[in-house]
């Protein structure tokens, strides 16, 4: 059974970097599709990227695009988040998720357990 650990959350000034990992256990390989989820409590989730882990193809909702990088390391079977130009709008709980389609409608059957991230004014 695959499952996730995200890490790498805390708490920034606005303008600052932080980097998330997201850990693939139970599996020898990584799911096809891996991403990132965020949620801001009373709010509803919100796509944030993903890639297909074999072509490489990335996506990016509008809001990040340019300033994180979502990337993947085949040997150390993780998913990355570079989180670069961090806003106070930025602040979540970030998921990590996988599946091993990549669906138009980006729906995820595995998700992990999250990491906060913080950005202050």
């Amino acid at each position: 059974q695959v499952q996730l650990v995200e890490s790498g959350g805390g708490s920034v000034q606005a303008g600052g970097s932080l980097r998330l990992s997201c850990v693939v256990s139970g599996s020898t390989y990584s799911p096809i599709c891996m991403g990132w989820f965020r949620q801001v409590p009373g709010k509803e989730r919100e796509r944030v990227a993903r890639m297909h882990t074999r072509s490489g193809t990335l996506a990016y909702v509008d809001s990040v695009r340019g300033r994180f990088t979502i990337s993947h390391h085949n040997a150390e079977n993780t998913l990355y988040l570079q989180m670069n130009s961090l806003k106070p709008e930025d602040t979540a709980m970030y998921y990590c998720v996988a599946d091993w389609i990549c669906a138009r409608d980006w729906d995820f059957k595995i998700w992990g357990q999250g990491t906060q991230v913080t950005v202050s004014s």
